[in-house]
């Protein structure tokens, strides 16, 4: 024994180090850092977040900016998103969020903690912060005015706050129905008890489109019974000058104990308490898009107790379930970059209806009941390129839901979603993105869903000619192959619709072919290349033509490149559409001349800085190179080239506004080592992997293969370029490998050296 116990404990000392790592190995999520894309206008919030939840809890700092001194000047920025990094004035708590959208929308229902004399201004109460955490379901800062530690969480349709507060004494809590990113104004409220508020929001006119509007119901109970409680409004300055409220602000009136309705644009609820050090108040909020009464169910269903803790765990384990369908094996940033992504595609669309089933129905003030999960936020004309396959591959099941639900909108509205966003259509931005997500969805494989009812939905906007919403350009479109430019001022990038609705007929024409409908087949795949129509040879660009045939003159390729209005072209220039015709590369690489012309114009795109990583028209063009024998190392080069310049594990990690996660996916491909180059196309164009291995659990209920292994192997130091591509052992023949492939399972090993094959 004398000569054990040393070596024992020598053996303890050496492996004293190693117990923190072998106890408490990381899992998927615990590389997530919800503060990438909070700024450079990613648009995402750090907020707590359920996946694909109908509700978040997100601290909201947009509506004032600190100035010099302690003035706080009104931060007049079109803000679409509900937190900015830099941005250091918080005014409280937002519980239904949109993560990584383009305009501003939702981020209301805003709660608040204060300390000391109560006030309703949020100029005045508002206050800076440090010691910020953010996880996956769990976020949590210090106001510094306040000294108030606040937690949150949330589960699919309701959030939880807990708020310490460090001094005591007298202590509020305040909901705020004023402050909120929707352009639509206007709420009640109402007191039901000393602990316990309902009412409701107004929101929509997304993107300032007149579309319908819609309240959120909301239901809020306290832990505690407070000392005083009550309603308040803000005034018109005019009339509260004449009123002498002492205490308080002049415009701002409270109603004490008031328990009936009150409604206006700017009111809410306040519950002030007398508190000790560092005593804990919690409360919790539920909403629903149909009535307050599904909100209270919400609420009690989801969150029947104050427990943020357990809620956060929950929220942990179904993020780390759905993440950890990926695992991935390389240097530790690239795995906070990889599943941060993923954790960013894994929010919209969301789900809708209540838990017993209930959801607003689309373009209609009736309400439906869903069987099963019904989605919202279809922003699809970022989503079809990329994100939807993805979450076709790696979770199939929640794709035939979400195809389903788009199925249900057109059974309901009469067309398929275009922009939807809370059973309203939007209309915003152009072409018709639905059919490529259907009929990339069937063609993946995923085949348990109404597709003859998505088949006459896709034809229905691809055939009506007038009073079309999806495609108001229809009838020109057909009379002369393209959208001409003539009415511009009306319609809006011609150039950049006719390319969206070539993708469209193609993707019609492919599952036209599927189930057998081979004069469809025929006329939908003719309708698709008269891209060809628009090619200009003086140029080699894709240019505006008027309906009589003539080019549009004057006609500057780089307009558009700095986000200003180009005629033509939709949130780019020339430039950035000139290759995208997805569907047909052989044939846009003849007009351009043949492989070599073509593969100098794409490098021009790079090394002119006419290629935009920031938008989606051209995030395709570092894979192009792929289509052109001998030229494919320049994919390999450019696709790390992008990741490293564009991608990083600050917040602004994201090149630009996120789009519901299309950025995200971009780069979850690209580290992957594969990309898909057209919806619908079932190849997928192969570069160098940034893992040395990732595995892929394929779901069995809709693939035949157990998982997808994709491992690099590097021949030496700075490897970059691929020397060869095994499937299963087998060499594969080039470039390109099937989706039907993957799925069957295996191995895809790629071999990398220093050098560019020959």
């Amino acid at each position: 024994m004398y000569f054990k116990i040393p070596r024992m404990i020598c053996w303890l000392a050496v492996l004293a180090p190693l117990i923190p790592l072998l106890s408490f190995a990381q899992e998927p999520v615990d590389y997530v850092d919800p503060f990438i894309g909070t700024t450079n206008y990613g648009a995402t919030h750090p907020g707590a977040q359920y996946p694909h939840a109908l509700a978040s809890v997100s601290p909201f700092n947009v509506a004032f900016k600190q100035g010099e001194g302690n003035v706080h000047e009104k931060d007049l920025a079109w803000n679409s998103r509900v937190y900015i990094h830099e941005n250091t004035y918080l005014t409280g708590y937002s519980h239904v969020n949109l993560s990584g959208v383009g305009c501003p929308e939702l981020g209301t229902i805003l709660t608040m903690p204060t300390a000391g004399e109560l006030t309703f201004d949020p100029e005045q109460y508002g206050t800076t912060y440090h010691n910020q955490e953010s996880r996956p379901g769990y976020f949590s800062h210090e106001l510094e005015k306040h000294q108030v530690k606040v937690e949150l969480s949330s589960t699919l349709r309701a959030g939880i706050s807990r708020y310490t507060f460090r001094e005591g004494g007298q202590s509020n809590i305040i909901l705020n129905l004023g402050l909120a990113l929707t352009n639509e104004t206007g709420g009640m409220v109402r007191l039901v008890s000393d602990r316990e508020v309902e009412g409701f929001r107004t929101i929509g006119t997304f993107c300032y489109h007149p579309e319908d509007v819609r309240p959120v119901y909301f239901v809020a109970r306290l832990s505690k019974v407070p000392k005083s409680f009550g309603a308040w409004k803000k005034m018109p300055a005019y009339k509260a000058v004449e009123a002498d409220w002492v205490g308080y602000n002049d415009t701002y009136k409270p109603y004490p104990g008031y328990q009936q309705e009150l409604a206006g644009d700017d009111v809410g609820a306040y519950f002030s308490f007398d508190t000790e050090p560092n005593e804990v108040i919690e409360i919790k909020v539920g909403v629903s898009y149909v009535s307050i009464e599904n909100a209270r169910a919400n609420l009690d269903t989801e969150i029947p107790d104050f427990d943020l803790d357990r809620v956060a765990k929950q929220s942990s384990i179904k993020w780390n379930e759905l993440l950890g369908r990926v695992q991935v094996e390389g240097a530790e940033r690239d795995k906070t970059l990889f599943y941060t992504a993923l954790y960013h595609t894994l929010i919209h669309p969301n789900i809708l209806q209540d838990v017993n089933g209930d959801y607003p129905k689309m373009g209609t003030h009736q309400v439906g009941n869903a069987l099963g999960n019904r989605y919202t936020v279809f922003s699809l004309w970022d989503t079809n390129r990329n994100v939807h396959p993805l979450l076709s591959l790696i979770y199939p099941e929640l794709q035939s839901e979400m195809v389903a639900s788009m199925v249900e909108i057109y059974k309901e509205g009469g067309w398929l979603p275009k922009w939807e966003l809370l059973g309203m259509e939007t209309g915003v931005m152009v072409g018709d993105p639905a059919a490529p997500v259907i009929a990339d969805t069937y063609r993946r494989g995923i085949r348990d869903f109404d597709v003859e009812t998505a088949y006459q939905g896709m034809k229905k906007s691809a055939d009506t000619r007038l009073d079309n919403p999806i495609r108001p350009e229809n009838s020109e479109y057909w009379e002369h192959g393209y959208v001409p430019v003539d009415q511009e001022d009306k319609w809006g990038g011609s150039v950049s619709t006719s390319l969206e609705y070539y993708i469209a007929d193609w993707n019609l024409a492919m599952l036209a072919k599927d189930l057998g409908y081979d004069e469809d087949h025929e006329r939908y795949l003719e309708q698709s290349l008269g891209y060809k129509e628009l090619f200009d040879p003086e140029t080699g660009m894709l240019r505006p033509k008027r309906a009589s045939g003539a080019w549009y003159s004057p006609f500057d390729p780089e307009l558009g490149k700095n986000f200003e209005p180009a005629v033509g072209y939709v949130e780019g220039s020339a430039w950035n559409y000139r290759f995208y015709v997805p569907h047909d590369m052989k044939g846009l690489i003849q007009l351009n001349g043949g492989g070599k012309e073509f593969v100098d114009q794409l490098e021009q795109t790079f090394d002119l800085e006419h290629f935009d990583m920031a938008n989606e028209p051209d995030i395709t063009y570092p894979f192009l190179f792929n289509y052109v024998k001998g030229e494919e190392w320049r994919t390999q080069k450019r696709v790390k080239e992008l990741i490293t310049t564009h991608y990083n594990e600050t917040a602004a990690g994201i090149p630009g506004n996120d789009d519901t996660g299309a950025l995200s996916t971009w780069l979850l491909y690209a580290m992957m080592g594969f990309y898909p180059v057209c919806p619908g196309e079932m190849d997928y164009a192969l570069s160098t992997p940034i893992f040395d291995q990732v595995t892929v659990t394929l779901n069995p209920d809709y693939y035949a293969g157990e998982k997808l292994v994709i491992v690099k192997e590097e021949t030496g130091d700075g490897a970059d370029f691929i020397s060869q591509v095994k499937w299963n052992g087998a060499v594969n023949p080039g470039y390109f490998i099937s989706h039907e492939e993957l799925v069957k399972g295996g191995r895809l090993e790629f071999v990398v050296s220093e050098e560019p094959a020959k």
